[in-house]
Formats: C-alpha cells, sequence, structure tokens
C-alpha cells in the first residue's frame, strides 16, 4: 500500500536516526522525498541510499532551519522539481542542555531558534502550498520533554512544551482548511546518537543496559516504529486527527513508582 503516492514531502533534520528512518518510509509509501539536512554529507548519502533502495525520487536540499532565508530556498528547490508540498515533518532539533543560571544568550537563541523557532519557519513557509490545495499534513517530532521534566535538560524542555503548543495553536487554526496538524513524542530512541551517548561513558553496554532497565518494555523504541506512526499521521487516513500528541515511550510517562504495590 502506498498512501503517499505522489505526495510532496518535506523531512527535516533526515540524515540520520528518527529523520531519516522517517524519510525512508515515506519513499516506501510512494511520496516524493525531500531531505532537508544541515549536514551536507549525511543528507546526501541519505537522499542517495533511500532512492536507491526504494527507487523513490528524493532531493536532498541543505537547510539551516533556524535561518528564514535557508528555509525559503530550501522550499524555492522543492517547488522547481517536486512542486507544492503536501506533508512536512519538522524532525530537526538540538539538545541544550545547561544549568538554568549558566545559560547564556547565544544557548538559549540556539535552543529556541532550531527546536521551536525553526519549526515554526518551516511550517509557515509550507501553509501557504496545503492552504492552496485545501489539504496537507505537518508533524512535528517532539520529546517527552514536552510534557515531562527531566532535571538538568534546561532549557530543552522549554522549547519542547512551547513546539507542542505551537502544534495544537496552529492545529485549531487550520483545521477547517483540509490541514492536520499532529506531533508525536518519542521517548529513548536507538539511533547513533544514543549510541554516541553510551559509548562517552566508558561502558556502553553497561549504560545501554541501565537505560534499558529503566524503559517498561525492556528496550529502547526503533526509529522505524516511529516512522510507522508518521506516515499514518501524513496519509489522508488520518485527517480527523487534530492537535494530537502521539506519546511513544515504552510506558515510561504512565508509570508513578516502581517498587511500590498498593495495600502492601
Amino acid at each position: 500500500m502506498q498512501r503517499l503516492k505522489g505526495k510532496t514531502t518535506i523531512v527535516t533534520g533526515a540524515g540520520q536516526g528518527i529523520g531519516e528512518a522517517i524519510a525512508r518510509r515515506f519513499a516506501t509509501e510512494g511520496a516524493h522525498v525531500v531531505i532537508a539536512e544541515l549536514n551536507e554529507d549525511k543528507g546526501r548519502d541519505a537522499a542517495e541510499q533511500i532512492a536507491s533502495e526504494t527507487g523513490a525520487e528524493t532531493l536532498f536540499v541543505k537547510t539551516d532551519i533556524s535561518k528564514t532565508q535557508s528555509v525559503t530556498a530550501m522550499h524555492a528547490a522543492v517547488l522547481e522539481r517536486f512542486g507544492p508540498v503536501d506533508v512536512l515533518v519538522n524532525n530537526a532539533g538540538i539538545a541544550v542542555f545547561r544549568s538554568p543560571l549558566e545559560t547564556s544568550d547565544d544557548d538559549w537563541d540556539l535552543c529556541m531558534n532550531v527546536d521551536l523557532k525553526g519549526a515554526w519557519t518551516c511550517t509557515k513557509t509550507v501553509l501557504p502550498d496545503m492552504l492552496a490545495k485545501q489539504n496537507g499534513a505537518v508533524i512535528n517530532i517532539i520529546s517527552n520533554h514536552a510534557f515531562s521534566i527531566i532535571k538538568g535538560t534546561f532549557p530543552y524542555p522549554v522549547a519542547k512544551h512551547g513546539l507542542l503548543g505551537l502544534t495544537r495553536s496552529l492545529a485549531l487554526e487550520y483545521a477547517d482548511k483540509g490541514i492536520a496538524i499532529n506531533a508525536i513524542s518519542p521517548g529513548y530512541t536507538d539511533t547513533q546518537i544514543a549510541e554516541n551517548d553510551f559509548a562517552a561513558t566508558g561502558d556502553a553496554a553497561k549504560a545501554r543496559a541501565k537505560v534499558e532497565a529503566m524503559q517498561p518494555v525492556g528496550r529502547l523504541c526503533r526509529p522505524d516504529e516511529i516512522a510507522a506512526v508518521a506516515a499514518m499521521l501524513a496519509s489522508e487516513e488520518a485527517r480527523f486527527m487534530i492537535g494530537e500528541n502521539i506519546v511513544m515511550d515504552g510506558g515510561v510517562t504512565i508509570r508513578m513508582y516502581d517498587d511500590i504495590r498498593s495495600g502492601d
């Protein structure tokens, strides 16, 4: 089944990890896939590999979502190659973790410009395409940081809370225009970034085992699992879903306390 056949789709930050998995899934669903990625080597490689594996038409455009001019140029390249945009996935992001009083203006601006403003810039750039068709989908890849806080991760959760608010606000604004705007909030996901974090501890296997033990399902999320949900949200099957935030964290955020049993 090719639910996105002929659709023009943009996935930001799709050079690796979750974004790459979403781009690949969209390609298998028949979409034209645009890899909007800042890292030129990773973005180009992803576009070429996905095209080779799936036979889909892909396009890599080097894009810095924190800069309006870069997003505008990316959109112009998409229009020239594939035409108006049908689906946007705001996946690109950056983890800025600082002690609050040690957070500089540059730290704050970097986090907000990429994780929040960048998503808005991309969205407002493609919305006219969707409004002209009275049809479209925007999917924001957020995080369970959008509603839960881990100490020591400031100001990242601030941006993610804002992105959830952006999702819901825009969803209502454009629900009657045929545009479905929703979000996915992944938990700990098995990506290269996670592997690098594990390796940085000096004992990658031990670090992975510790994190896996914290997951109710006993493992990390796979990028292809997130991609499957993104494909559904991008399709016509999900047009009645408006402003939803689908949490994919293996049950972490619904759990209260370990080792406490009622009535003990």
